[in-house]
């Protein structure tokens, strides 16, 4: 099997669920971003609006505001490393493809703003759709599907030929782990992770210190979850994942010490 390639998390937000105002400056976001790609990050995904459950929009000007600077900082600091910015909003993801960023992560998967396919698509960057039931704030209020597992992938298979139409031709998807679905319909995805693999270019997974981890294992902070995200990563090897979103990139490269790769 093959190793997936690891994307680190650089949140520069007040109120990310597992990190947020940790990384606040743009010289501290910078740092650890260096850090994760000395760990072994081979993509940083860059985020200024945190997507947690119960998390309010900000304003286009405000994201800017916190993520440019920071991709400008890891640009002029490392001219190789590919640089995700995680945005719904058009505006944001011209503006930080300009600055340096060569792909644009969308949770809404293009639903929230009607001008996102046709920018990633002008832009020419890969573009990454994500399944997610309901909008951040409002998501996890009672999530509810008849099949969990059809609905996200025909979604997704929606989704992608949308960005296709659009002119898109990178197109990865992500299941949406934790966005609007029960520990059961995170679990029920994570088992049937192989039928997303053929969907686009390949499929991006997030499960990283996510709440569903904390209740199975019984590990309140979500820092303290890194253990046993990488375990899960190790045990899904096998899904044929693309890309693995993480915050513990050490944990993660590490897996190929002990033969867990290709």
């Amino acid at each position: 099997m093959t190793f997936p390639r690891v994307m680190g998390i650089v949140n520069v937000t007040p109120d990310s669920f597992s990190d947020g105002g940790q990384f606040a400056s743009a010289a501290q976001a910078v740092e650890h971003a260096l850090r994760l790609v000395e760990q072994g990050a081979h993509i940083l995904d860059v985020g200024g609006e945190s997507t947690r459950p119960g998390a309010e929009p900000v304003s286009a000007q405000d994201e800017l505001g916190r993520v440019i600077p920071v991709i400008e900082g890891i640009r002029q600091r490392n001219a190789d490393i590919h640089i995700s910015i995680d945005t719904t909003k058009a505006p944001v993801a011209r503006a930080a493809v300009a600055a340096g960023a060569t792909m644009v992560n969308d949770v809404s998967a293009g639903r929230f703003d009607a001008e996102m396919l046709d920018t990633v698509a002008e832009l020419g960057v890969p573009y990454v759709a994500m399944h997610m039931q309901g909008a951040p704030r409002t998501m996890q209020n009672d999530p509810h599907y008849n099949d969990v597992v059809a609905e996200v992938k025909d979604f997704l298979l929606e989704r992608v030929a949308s960005a296709h139409n659009a002119g898109i031709k990178e197109v990865y998807v992500d299941v949406g782990i934790g966005f609007g679905k029960s520990i059961a319909h995170n679990l029920a995805l994570l088992h049937h992770l192989s039928e997303f693999s053929s969907i686009g270019s390949g499929q991006l997974l997030g499960i990283s210190r996510k709440r569903f981890i904390g209740t199975l294992a019984g590990i309140d902070r979500p820092e303290d979850r890194d253990g046993v995200t990488a375990l899960l990563h190790a045990v899904l090897l096998p899904a044929k994942v693309s890309i693995v979103r993480v915050h513990d990139v050490k944990r993660i490269t590490e897996l190929r010490k002990y033969g867990i790769t290709s």
